[in-house]
């Protein structure tokens, strides 16, 4: 491996390269989703059977993100990178001309298998590349990118959508996955890692796909099936913990096992990972439910809704790069108290709003809990990365991400079940006090509604009564959310100094 430290303009041109791979990967998470009536109805397919597409990809890269530091040792870091984002590339393509539901499905996984690694390799790039006093920056590029483009997601989607038609929300991957390619092989040809010919665990890898596919349709299946109510759900759940409990125990005791378990023995690692996760597991829920309730709920359009949402990433963008610059003057654990600090005020200020409010009334708790998350990702991947040698940084960062994928995912389904629950409970408390001659007499919600007859009088009672349910039941997933805050902030104190940006030796 070249050694020789990158010029300028090839640290320039590798990090605008990396993190446009790492925005297009998590960019196709959430760019589908508002595409997905539109690509049911051509498909003549059912919307539950269209978010397959979804399922599908995000399965297929739960299951590469942990192979990364695996695929690394085997092929390069940056031939592994370079060949993932022209597979990627090529998988959007075929994505876009996809005629029916099992087409787009089956290369949908495609697309996922290819993708996984690039996160993760991004990060280990970048930390190796990077001078030391750099470091910090290396982990803002990466964690504002994977932050903000779940975010934009949905607008881009929504605009893709109305104006063009649904394939292109995959054929705009193809001119930016050449340039990402392109701008990654240029600044880092001779600059390759070190390969070893590592022996196949095929155990392990059979044991990581099996569990991981089964956790991923369990997860998003399960609020459609009723959970534990539902037979095939107890069957994908009993299997999910044999064959997990089986893979640990396997690789553990393998000699070359394709996941590195044992990197959770480090302190810091499992702090850094476990405290972003589960914080990560409860705000992507409200990411979720915020803009359905806006759309369901609150008649936003779909664009408008992702407007709204995406206020979330505005002082994400401003903060964060300023952390990842003055990352070495800062005491992490102080800089992670104040952002846990601005997550709870955020999460109880967005659990307080009402169905009068504003747009602006809406977006600026959010905006609070940006500002919280802008403080929060780069110390905490610091504090699990900062014992780590450079040669297991590739299984580090994969394994990160996997975890924090996962959490995502599992917080979502969970959160949105929930909400659906207490949004039934609060509309039959509500219904045996609210009638139509309240919303006759004094309005719905305040709304000033002139009296009306019969079914319309009904008709706009129930639409109030369900209209503040459903706040109400996401009011309550936000309060949840915000007591895992003081547990998660006293686990961070348990961390051990130094923590050095990009790890050990």
């Amino acid at each position: 491996m070249n050694e020789a430290p990158l010029t300028r303009n090839q640290l320039v041109v590798m990090t605008i390269g990396l993190g446009l791979g790492t925005f297009l990967v998590s960019l196709d998470f959430a760019i589908s989703n508002v595409s997905i009536p539109n690509i049911s109805g051509v498909m003549a397919a059912s919307p539950s059977q269209g978010t397959w597409a979804i399922t599908s990809f995000a399965a297929a890269n739960a299951v590469a993100l942990p192979l990364t530091g695996w695929l690394a040792k085997r092929f390069g870091e940056v031939h592994l990178f370079v060949g993932s984002a022209i597979l990627f590339t090529l998988a959007s393509l075929f994505c876009g001309m996809s005629t029916n539901l099992p087409t787009l499905i089956g290369w949908r996984i495609v697309q996922g298998l290819v993708s996984g690694p690039m996160l993760p390799l991004s990060q280990a790039i970048l930390l190796h590349h990077f001078p030391a006093r750099m470091k910090g920056m290396a982990m803002a590029v990466v964690s504002m990118t994977v932050t903000i483009a779940p975010l934009t997601g949905p607008i881009v989607g929504g605009l893709i959508t109305d104006n063009w038609s649904w394939p292109w929300i995959f054929y705009i991957n193809i001119p930016l996955g050449i340039v990402c390619a392109a701008m990654v092989w240029f600044s880092l040809r001779g600059h390759e890692t070190d390969r070893t010919a590592l022996p196949i665990d095929r155990v392990g890898l059979a044991l990581l796909v099996v569990g991981v596919v089964f956790l991923q349709v369990l997860v998003d299946k399960g609020r459609e099936l009723d959970w534990l109510n539902s037979a095939v759900i107890v069957a994908m759940l009993v299997v999910v913990v044999i064959v997990v409990t089986y893979l640990v125990i396997w690789e553990l005791g393998d000699e070359h096992p394709v996941i590195d378990i044992r990197l959770f023995a480090d302190r810091n690692f499992f702090i850094g990972t476990m405290a972003t996760s589960l914080t990560w597991a409860g705000l992507f829920a409200s990411l979720v439910m915020f803009p359905l309730w806006l759309q369901t709920r609150m008649g936003y359009t779909a664009t408008w809704a992702g407007i709204t949402t995406a206020s979330f990433g505005v002082f994400i963008m401003i903060f964060t790069p300023f952390v990842g610059r003055f990352l070495a003057q800062m005491n992490l654990k102080y800089l992670l108290t104040v952002s846990f600090f601005l997550l709870w005020l955020g999460l109880t200020a967005s659990g307080s709003i009402t169905t009068q409010a504003s747009a602006w009334d809406m977006a600026w708790p959010r905006m609070i809990m940006g500002a919280g998350l802008g403080l929060f990702f780069v110390p905490l991947l610091t504090i699990a990365l900062s014992n780590i040698p450079q040669h297991r940084m590739a299984s580090a960062t994969g394994m990160f991400y996997f975890t924090r994928t996962l959490a995502g995912s599992i917080g979502a389904s969970l959160g949105i079940t929930l909400w659906e629950r207490r949004e039934i409970f609060h509309h039959a408390r509500l219904a045996e006090t609210i009638t139509a001659a309240d919303v006759i007499n004094n309005g719905a919600n305040g709304a000033g509604i002139i009296a009306q007859q019969g079914q319309v009088g009904y008709g706009l009672a129930e639409f109030a009564i369900w209209q503040q349910s459903s706040l109400l039941g996401m009011n309550d997933v936000l309060y949840l959310t915000s007591l895992l805050v003081p547990p998660l902030l006293i686990m961070i104190w348990f961390a051990r100094p130094p923590f050095v940006a990009g790890g050990g030796k």
